[in-house]
């Protein structure tokens, strides 16, 4: 039986194929999917699943595990929507401190797929997964909006 400490010494890998249909479907414009979140199942990284529903993104994210996420967010003013991708990488409060230290290489193995993003967040409580939140940061990212705040019919 492997411990923990075996786990945290093998290298980190990525199940491309599902990691990289997830991250294509969040970005297609063709389909309504708005999220994608990747988890470790031991020292492999994996989608476990993706949606529209922000509430159920933010299910996905306990205090006791490491995890990424990928989301397509719509921004904008009145004068110009757009799409945005914002990334994040969850790291619990409760993750010990070698799983922490671990994650700057394994989200350096997530970037090699999920690459294209406005706005990057390394997050570790649960109030931070906020939808305003994340707007709100990639609204900083995007540079200024030039709207009135009044849109003409």
């Amino acid at each position: 039986m492997r411990s923990w400490l075996d786990e945290m010494q093998m290298s980190t890998s990525v199940d491309t194929a599902s990691v990289r249909a997830a991250y294509e479907d969040v970005r297609s414009d063709s389909t309504d999917t708005q999220w994608a979140v990747f988890k470790f199942d031991g020292a492999r990284i994996t989608c476990v699943d993706t949606g529209s529903d922000f509430d159920k993104f933010k299910e996905h994210f306990s205090e006791n595990e490491r995890a990424f996420g990928y989301m397509r967010i719509q921004t904008g003013d009145e004068m110009s929507k757009r799409q945005k991708f914002i990334f994040i990488t969850w790291i619990g409060p409760s993750v010990n401190i070698l799983q922490r230290a671990k994650m700057s290489t394994d989200k350096a193995v997530m970037k090699n797929i999920v690459s294209n993003f406005a706005a990057e967040l390394q997050l570790d409580q649960i109030s931070e997964i906020d939808l305003k939140y994340f707007i709100e940061e990639l609204n900083k990212a995007g540079g200024a909006n030039y709207g009135t705040g009044v849109r003409e019919n």
